[in-house]
C-alpha cells in the first residue's frame, strides 16, 4: 500500500514527476494516426452564427450590441487566430495558448433565457466561431443546486463551463497531463477574465461544485470529459448583475487510501478522487473568507531588495491594444539572449499581480481566482539590465524582489528545462510554486487543480504582458521538478506548478 500519510495530490505529484534518470525510459512514441482532433462535433442542434457581429459598427441597437459584445468575449477567449498549413487539415492557433497546441478544453455556455438567447445548453465551436444549442429548456435551477446554490447565481442570466477533454492532453503527456489540462484551462480562464473587461461582463469564478451533477447536466461521456470551473457572467451594464464577490473553492477530504494505481491509470483515478459529490442538502458559507495575513517570506537582512513600482502599461483606449495583444499573441519559441531592461521586467510583474493599478483603465480591481495566497512566485535572472544575476523571491505586497541566490544558473536552468533552449537564452525565468502539503489541509486533494488553475492564469497574464511591450514569452508546463527546487533553493516539498521563460525574441532571418 502507499504511504497512508501522504494524501492522493501528493502521491500524484511525485508519481508524475520528470526525472533526468527516467524520463527516457518512461517515454513512449506517439500514435499519430490517433492523434485527437481538437474540436467538439454535433450531430443536432441550432446554430448561433457569431461572425457577423466581429465588426463593431457604431449606432447599432441594443441587441445587436449585446451580440458584439458576446461574439468578441468568446473570440478573445478561445477563438481560432492563425493556422499552421500541413499536409492535411490545418493545426488551427487560438487566442489562449496550450501545450502542444492540443486544447484540452471546451466552453459551454448555459443561459437562463435572455431576450437575445433561449434557455438552454450550449457549446462554442472555435472553429467556425458559433454557438450550437444542443438543449433547449430551463436548466438554470440545476445549474444552481449543482453549484450549491452559489448567490452569484441568483442575479445572472449567464454562466460558461469550462471541461476538460482529457485524452486531448493523455493522448502525448500519459499521467503528467492533468498537470498541463489544468495550466491551459488557466490560460483560458486568464483569458475569459481579460475578455471580459473588455465588453463589460465580470466572470465570478466557481471552483466548488458537484462534478457529476454539471457533467449529468451538459450530458458528458464521464471517461472523456469532466466539468473543472464554473463562471456566472454578470452583465455590468444591468446594474442589479454587479454583484458582490463570493467564495471560490471548496475543500474535498483528502484520501489518504488508495490502491497500487498503473501507469495509464493514474490520471483518472486523481480526477475521481478530487470530486466533490452532490448533496442537494448542503449549506456552504459563501461569504468571502478573510484575507489571510500575508507571510513576509525570504526578506532576509543580507538579501538585495529591489522596488518594483513601475507606471502601469497602457492598454490602449478601449482595451484596443490589449484585444490585439490577445489575438495575435503567439508562444516564443527562440530568445537571442539579449537583456531586457529592468523597467520591462517591472512593467510584466505589475500588470500580473496589482490589477488595483488598472481599474482606471476598466480592469477589475480584484479578478477572481481560487486562492492566489498559496501560489509563491520565484524568478531567476540571466539577462536582465541593472539587476544582479540570480534567484529571486517576488513579493507582491511590498511589490519587490528579494534575491536569495546570487549567481547566473543559465546552464542549470538549460538543464532543467529538458534541454530547451528556451531556458538557456532566456532573460528571466519565472517559477510558480505551492507547499503542496499546507494546500492540501486546507482544500484537500481538490486544490491540485485550483493551484494549476491559478498558475495559469496568472502565466497568461505575464504573456499578454510581455508580448505587448515587444518581449517573448514562453510557458514550460515540462520541467526536471526537484531540479527546479536545487536552483530556487527552496524546500524539496515546496511543489513546482509552472514556468513560464521570459526573453528578447529571436529575429528570423
Amino acid at each position: 500500500m502507499p504511504d497512508l500519510q501522504v494524501s492522493i495530490a501528493q502521491h500524484y505529484h511525485e508519481r508524475t514527476k520528470y526525472d533526468p534518470q527516467t524520463i527516457h525510459a518512461k517515454s513512449q512514441a506517439l500514435n499519430w494516426e490517433e492523434q485527437p482532433i481538437p474540436f467538439k462535433a454535433y450531430r443536432f442542434g441550432t446554430s448561433f452564427d457569431l461572425k457577423p457581429y466581429l465588426s463593431e459598427e457604431t449606432n447599432q441597437g441594443d441587441e445587436t450590441i449585446w451580440w458584439q459584445r458576446l461574439s468578441k468575449l468568446l473570440v478573445c477567449s478561445y477563438g481560432l487566430t492563425g493556422a499552421i498549413p500541413t499536409n492535411g487539415e490545418p493545426h488551427y492557433l487560438r487566442s489562449s495558448p496550450s501545450a502542444g497546441g492540443l486544447y484540452p478544453a471546451e466552453i459551454y455556455l448555459i443561459s437562463r433565457g435572455t431576450p437575445y438567447l433561449p434557455a438552454g445548453l450550449y457549446n462554442y465551436q472555435s472553429k467556425t466561431h458559433t454557438l450550437i444549442h444542443f438543449w433547449q429548456s430551463d436548466v438554470w435551477t440545476a445549474l444552481q443546486s449543482a453549484c450549491f446554490w452559489n448567490p452569484v447565481l441568483e442575479d445572472t442570466q449567464l454562466a460558461i463551463v469550462v471541461s476538460a477533454v482529457f485524452f486531448r492532453s493523455v493522448w502525448r503527456y500519459q499521467d503528467r497531463a492533468y498537470r498541463r489540462i489544468f495550466l491551459d484551462s488557466g490560460h483560458l480562464l486568464g483569458n475569459i477574465e481579460l475578455a471580459c473587461a473588455m465588453t463589460d461582463f465580470r466572470p465570478h469564478l466557481i471552483g466548488g461544485f458537484a462534478d457529476e451533477a454539471i457533467n449529468q447536466l451538459l450530458y458528458f461521456d464521464v471517461n472523456q470529459e469532466g466539468a473543472i470551473a464554473v463562471l456566472p457572467i454578470a452583465d455590468l451594464r444591468e446594474l442589479r448583475e454587479n454583484l458582490p464577490l463570493a467564495r471560490t473553492a471548496l475543500p474535498t477530504t483528502p484520501q489518504l487510501e488508495y490502491p497500487r494505481i498503473p501507469d495509464g491509470s493514474l490520471l483518472s483515478y486523481f480526477h475521481q478522487a478530487t470530486q466533490i459529490p452532490d448533496n442537494p442538502n448542503a449549506k456552504v458559507n459563501w461569504q468571502v473568507p478573510e484575507p489571510k495575513a500575508q507571510q513576509d517570506k525570504y526578506n532576509f537582512p543580507f538579501c538585495l531588495k529591489v522596488s518594483m513600482t513601475c507606471p502601469p502599461i497602457d492598454w490602449s483606449p478601449n482595451l484596443s491594444g490589449l484585444e490585439q495583444t490577445i489575438i495575435h499573441r503567439r508562444s516564443t519559441r527562440a530568445f537571442s539572449g539579449e537583456k531586457l531592461s529592468l523597467d520591462e521586467l517591472r512593467a510584466v510583474l505589475d500588470f500580473t499581480y496589482q490589477p488595483q493599478h488598472y481599474i482606471e483603465q476598466n480592469f477589475d480591481r480584484s479578478p477572481d481566482y481560487f486562492d492566489l495566497s498559496l501560489v509563491e512566485t520565484f524568478i531567476a535572472v540571466s539577462g536582465i539590465q541593472d539587476l544582479e544575476d540570480g534567484c529571486y523571491y517576488y513579493a507582491p505586497a511590498t511589490q519587490e524582489l528579494r534575491q536569495i541566490r546570487f549567481k547566473n544558473f543559465r546552464r542549470e536552468l538549460h538543464f532543467l528545462c529538458l534541454g530547451q533552449d528556451l531556458g538557456r537564452d532566456a532573460s528571466a525565468i519565472v517559477f510558480h510554486t505551492a507547499d503542496l502539503r499546507t494546500a492540501i489541509e486546507q482544500y484537500g486533494d481538490r486544490v491540485y487543480r485550483y493551484l494549476h488553475m491559478d498558475a495559469g492564469h496568472l502565466g497568461q497574464r505575464i504573456n499578454l504582458a510581455a508580448i505587448h511591450l515587444g518581449l517573448g514569452a514562453s510557458g514550460i508546463g515540462g520541467f526536471f521538478d526537484d531540479q527546479v527546487n536545487e536552483v530556487l533553493g527552496i524546500p524539496e516539498d515546496e511543489a513546482v506548478l509552472y514556468i513560464t521563460a521570459l526573453g528578447r525574441p529571436r529575429k528570423r532571418e
